[in-house]
């Protein structure tokens, strides 16, 4: 009998499969391990199956399987790990599967035109990437982890879905409060579901009036067809009868309904409406104390930690820090969320505007979470805080909160703001959108300066010419190291259609607010 485990090369998933060959050895059993780490196998993975004692039991193997396709334009890596992995435990190993996947692509379409990179990580993928292309011209990966983004609410519908629903590896597990009835069903969620691609872009405020029109037309059209079939049965015995698609009968679009309803349901009942109101406020940079109030009534009335720590990391990068004003609740989440918060801290999620300051209102909250106990650490970690998010100064040079005249149209959205209903261009978009402008980084330079992005280089392949009829029929490959958002997809396929390119989504996994919260939580590690 042969045992074969497929799996991410993971310390705890060696640990657990050595259990069940040490557990076979006391009963026994005589079985043949066969273990296939994807993408690769890391040397930590050996080093745990000869201390266990296992390791001349087993044999190992690789799967290289790098790129999953989600949708015609979006392919994901599927490695949610690579957020926690890089950007928290500082940890390099998921550069070599991004470098190898890229060579993948490489191999397939051909050289890449232009390549423009931004960050540390995009640098190390590029070099390691350009190790592996021997024969290649120098190029270099395109890239930039932007918190922001990943921490507004979502409020296109893939997107919502997305929050709401949990989209995994393109697929979601619609319950029976979409359903209407007592089971759960599977979808697949891609562009060959026609009523999804319909509204997968679209800002929430108009995807129900879509579909309950949608609806109608669908009705009308049956009533029609069935005064028709009748009188076809009317002449002939052998005639049938068509089959029905009004709503009931179409089951992706009363899935989609079902979905809207049950998003609206659930987001009334978290205040969803405020909670918009208070991160456009800290977009904009009005109202502070008030949305600080609001981060401190969520504290207060204790909900979700993931949703709390959310907004008080918005708050913190929006004001570069945060401010002082001491106040302490009674409130608490428990101890356990002592090392979150230190987390949160390492990547600069949660920083303090100087040195020295009391704890802010939203710091002494943070305090009363972890008991006061552990209020000295909380306080001595604020107080090593020195990194900064310039997101004020970023936001002014690139334009990222639009100049409104008047109320946003949703319906016909003039830029990629409405993905954030007008109030935000997503920064990465925005950054994609300067480079393809500019051709390449000049002009942009402070920009680059204040993302810490000073190791980036744009590098252009010297067979492809500068031929504006080429340029026009151009495909850009967009590449997210540590996962990117519905939002952000949504944004660029909007600017793909009014600049006449195809956008093409690389990305370590799909990600939104609670996952990288999630991420930095010690608790479940």
């Amino acid at each position: 009998l042969r045992f074969c485990f497929l799996v991410r090369p993971r310390v705890r998933t060696m640990r657990f499969i050595a259990d069940i060959v040490n557990a076979d050895k006391m009963s026994g059993r005589s079985r043949k391990y066969k273990i296939i780490f994807s993408p690769q196998k890391f040397y930590a993975c050996e080093m745990v199956l000869e201390e266990e004692g296992v390791f001349g039991d087993v044999t190992c193997d690789e799967w290289s399987f790098y790129l999953l396709p989600l949708d015609e334009d979006i392919i994901s890596m599927e490695l949610p790990e690579f957020f926690r992995d890089y950007f928290l435990e500082g940890d390099h190993r998921w550069i070599n599967p991004v470098a190898r996947a890229l060579q993948l692509l490489n191999s397939l379409y051909g050289p890449f035109g232009r390549t423009y990179g931004i960050g540390r990580s995009a640098k190390m993928s590029y070099e390691l990437w350009r190790d592996l292309e021997e024969e290649s011209e120098r190029q270099q990966l395109g890239g930039y982890t932007d918190y922001v983004t990943a921490l507004c609410s979502q409020v296109v519908y893939e997107g919502l879905v997305d929050d709401t629903f949990r989209i995994k590896c393109g697929s979601v597990d619609f319950g029976p409060e979409v359903t209407s009835s007592d089971k759960s069903i599977k979808v697949l969620l891609n562009s060959q579901d026609k009523v999804f691609s319909q509204i997968r872009n679209e800002h929430f405020s108009s995807v129900f009036g879509f579909l309950s029109q949608k609806s109608r037309n669908l009705q009308a059209q049956y009533d029609v067809s069935a005064t028709l079939a009748w009188g076809a049965v009317a002449l002939s015995p052998t005639a049938r009868l068509p089959c029905p698609s009004q709503p009931g009968h179409h089951p992706l679009l009363s899935l989609h309904i079902g979905a809207c309803e049950s998003i609206m349901k659930k987001k009334t009942k978290q205040d969803f409406q405020e909670t918009i109101k208070a991160e456009h406020s800290l977009l904009e940079g009005f109202d502070i104390r008030e949305s600080t109030s609001f981060i401190e009534e969520h504290i207060d009335r204790q909900v979700s930690p993931i949703e709390s720590l959310r907004l008080m990391c918005l708050l913190s990068i929006t004001e570069n820090g945060l401010h002082a004003d001491p106040a302490a609740p009674s409130q608490s989440y428990g101890p356990e969320h002592l090392l979150t918060f230190h987390n949160l801290k390492r990547m600069g999620l949660l920083t303090e505007q100087s040195a020295g300051e009391t704890l802010t209102a939203v710091e002494s909250k943070v305090s009363k979470l972890v008991t006061d106990r552990a209020a000295g650490k909380i306080t001595d970690a604020f107080s090593s805080l020195a990194r900064k998010s310039n997101f004020r100064a970023i936001s002014k040079k690139l334009g990222l909160i639009p100049r409104l005249d008047g109320e946003y149209d949703l319906k016909m959205p003039r830029d990629m703001a409405y993905v954030f209903g007008g109030a935000y261009v997503p920064l990465s978009c925005k950054i994609i959108e300067q480079v393809l402008e500019r051709r390449g980084w000049q002009g942009l330079e402070e920009v680059v300066r204040l993302l810490n992005g000073n190791d980036a280089a744009p590098r252009a392949d010297s067979t492809v010419e500068d031929n504006p009829a080429c340029e026009a029929q151009r495909v850009v490959l967009a590449v997210f190291l540590g996962g990117c958002t519905f939002s952000e997809i949504a944004a660029l396929r909007f600017l793909g259609k009014e600049r006449g390119c195809k956008f093409i989504f690389l990305t370590t996994a799909i990600t939104n607010s609670a996952r990288m919260m999630e991420a930095t939580i010690e608790a479940k590690a």
